[in-house]
């Protein structure tokens, strides 16, 4: 009966290693998983202000383009209208000559 329950002593001494292994197992898990969760939300905060930053600078490049169009149109209608001065001038120098 001794030896039974020396038996016993055993095991339940092994089973209570094992458990506190298996629980210092876990607890390296759980502090593995919150540092995982403390730099995902890091990256997660940084994808954020990534897309806001991406956003301002869409709208930035739209209304850089948009002001090179209306400045080439400007340019153009410039230089048409010093093609035309440069025709008026032509046509008023060209009788002078004569």
């Amino acid at each position: 009966h001794e030896q039974l329950l020396k038996m016993m002593e055993e095991r339940m001494m092994d089973v209570e290693q094992k458990l506190r292994l298996v629980k210092r197992l876990l607890q390296d898990k759980v502090n593995q998983l919150k540092e995982q969760l403390a730099k995902n939300t890091k990256a997660d905060a940084m994808v954020k202000d990534l897309y806001v930053e991406n956003a301002q600078l869409l709208k930035a490049l739209e209304m850089t383009e948009q002001r090179q169009k209306t400045a080439e149109r400007k340019n153009y209608l410039l230089e048409e209208k010093i093609a035309n001065l440069n025709r008026i001038v032509k046509n008023l120098a060209s009788p002078s000559f004569n």
